[in-house]
């Protein structure tokens, strides 16, 4: 989700990114990418609806509730932008600029990017002076420190874990309950806060862009209720929240725009409408009529909709479909049977069709299939390998018979756990598993429940289908927490859904961390990608963009290629505040 620190790495990784989210179409039979414009992809990297006017409501139409808004526990992508953007601010965050300059990092809460010293094991960030809370109160280092600390607490899974994978002296930490603090937190002053690392992260900045360094005051924490009210340090705060139903933010008025060079804050208030069927919100967004121009969708476009909004030049022209920058993956339990079995994983990515995949995603316009782990972005070219060679449409053959030579020539039945908007996609998968004798049963999550149900490891089915977007441009923030094994929890689990544990491989990610030259770092995570792919833990699906529709008032729109593709919340607003609902 992020970039790198200083200005040669950054300038690479913004160019590596830049070809990352061009646009292409796939032919049918290879991985291969050819040119080709696509018609979804026409306002990529452009700012819709020109300069917002300040005031109006915004409303957001949502079929599913946030996962999580607590910033202990905020890691999925959307989520992430509207709470980092609207309600809380990090040590540093990403550009609000479509296209790869909003990869860039620019200084948030602190004046600059930090300080390293001690070879990149210690940094050092000093905060901006004046900085307040919704009530005034002051923003202190302190703050920040406690919300580091407790995003360690058993109470709080599934956020970000950089600060247990490189905090000094965080093995077995549990979080400040009874007065317990880490000691490579320090907090000389209100206004600096200094972080010790166990090993050299010269890429430690970007990880400050993730939500788990917003502050959160002592006297304010709720535990896990914190999720349903927290304590605004953005330009926003929570006037009222209704789970499954209504979300509404209003001004901070202790919110200081000098203070902060990314958010805009336009609208007077933002209100999230949630527990809508997505094919609803797509034919209101479509239609664009009276309260529902000034409108935009949490979620993708169905794939059925599709075809009503790319053969109509004027709705078109309120399409973002920005690459996600993820790749989406079915994840086989490598720990129980019959997934221990390298052969009977290898069966499966032999037998998923990924064309079939792909269409149940909203077609070749809103999709590329995935030949590789990483994203395109994370590649030399920016473009996935296509090691295995496998057809689009699978190899049924050669799945059958890496089942016979695993002991299982008649298949097997299986289960496989998705989200509600991805019914879809699980059905494509079970069909093309089917061909080769695995029958799959689908469970189906809704998607505020998904990634709690899938990160309960005890309970899970044996397949998932999720994905994984990087943090930041680098393989770091990639294969180490998807597949490192030592990360595993048994509730909150997140990226592994693999289960997998592999010494050779988290040994070869301990030797490429310790690379001192990014450009050997990445060759050698590209070079891992197709070794761990071999070992099979998942079947990678596609590369999906992120389709959202525009109402026709809405303006100061782009898909942020840091987020996932989801909107800018930092800059969008109204042509016309005075049409809204609420005025």
């Amino acid at each position: 989700m992020d970039k790198r620190t200083y200005t040669a790495l950054a300038t690479a990784l913004v160019a590596t990114l830049a070809l990352g989210v061009s646009a292409c179409s796939r032919d049918g039979k290879t991985g291969g990418a050819r040119p080709g414009k696509n018609p979804a992809t026409a306002n990529n990297g452009t700012v819709v609806g020109g300069t917002p006017q300040k005031g109006g409501t915004l409303t957001v139409l949502s079929n599913q509730d946030f996962t999580h808004l607590d910033p202990a526990r905020n890691w999925v992508m959307g989520d992430m932008d509207f709470g980092t953007r609207l309600l809380y601010r990090t040590l540093v965050t990403y550009k609000a600029e479509p296209g790869p300059e909003g990869g860039e990092l620019i200084p948030d809460l602190a004046q600059d990017l930090g300080t390293s010293s001690n070879g990149a094991k210690t940094w050092t960030f000093r905060l901006k002076k004046g900085l307040k809370y919704e009530d005034g109160s002051p923003v202190t280092a302190q703050d920040v420190k406690y919300n580091v600390e407790r995003s360690f607490s058993p109470d709080l899974p599934g956020g970000p874990d950089y600060a247990a994978r490189y905090l000094a002296g965080a093995e077995g930490y549990q979080g400040p309950a009874q007065g317990k603090h880490l000691d490579s937190i320090k907090t000389p002053d209100d206004h600096t806060i200094v972080f010790e690392l166990r090993k050299p992260f010269a890429e430690f900045p970007y990880a400050t862009v993730l939500p788990t360094f917003a502050p959160v005051p002592k006297d304010r924490d709720k535990g896990p209720q914190y999720d349903n009210r927290p304590f605004s340090s953005g330009p926003y705060k929570i006037e009222s929240y209704a789970r499954d139903k209504q979300l509404v933010l209003v001004r901070n008025t202790h919110w200081d725009p000098a203070k902060d060079h990314v958010r805009k804050a336009y609208p007077e208030r933002i209100v999230v409408t949630m527990g809508l069927k997505a094919n609803q919100i797509d034919d209101r967004l479509i239609a664009s009529s009276g309260a529902d121009a000034s409108t935009v969708s949490w979620g993708k476009l169905r794939p059925e909709s599709t075809p009503k909004v790319l053969t109509r030049p004027d709705v078109k022209a309120r399409l973002l479909a920005e690459s996600t920058n993820c790749t989406e993956m079915v994840q086989m339990h490598t720990g129980r049977a019959p997934f221990d079995d390298v052969k009977v994983r290898q069966a499966v990515q032999y037998a998923l069709d990924r064309e079939a995949v792909l269409t149940a995603s909203g077609g070749p316009a809103l999709n590329d299939p995935a030949s590789a782990l990483m994203p395109g972005s994370l590649f030399d070219g920016g473009k996935q390998p296509d090691t295995l060679e496998i057809p689009l449409t699978g190899d049924v053959a050669k799945a059958k018979q890496l089942l016979k030579e695993a002991g299982k020539p008649d298949g097997f039945s299986t289960s496989i756990t998705v989200s509600n908007g991805d019914k879809g996609v699980a059905e494509a998968v079970q069909q093309s598993l089917g061909r080769a004798g695995i029958k799959v049963t689908i469970e189906t999550v809704d998607p505020s429940a998904f990634y709690d149900t899938i990160g309960d490891t005890k309970n899970r089915t044996d397949l998932v289908y999720t994905g994984w977007c990087p943090d930041y441009p680098s393989g770091s923030t990639f294969l180490p927490f998807v597949f490192d094994g030592r990360y595993i929890k048994e509730k909150g689990n997140s990226g592994n859904h693999s289960l997998f544990r592999d010494e050779p491989t988290m040994k070869r990610m301990d030797e490429i961390a310790a690379l001192a030259d990014a450009k050997q770092a990445d060759a050698a995570w590209q070079e891992l990608d197709g070794q761990i792919l071999a070992k099979a833990p998942t079947a990678p699906a596609v590369v999906e963009r992120m389709p959202l529709l525009l109402g026709t008032n809405v303006a100061g729109a782009f898909g942020h290629t840091s987020f996932g593709g989801q909107i800018d919340y930092a800059t969008i607003g109204l042509k016309n505040p005075a049409s809204s609902s609420g005025n």
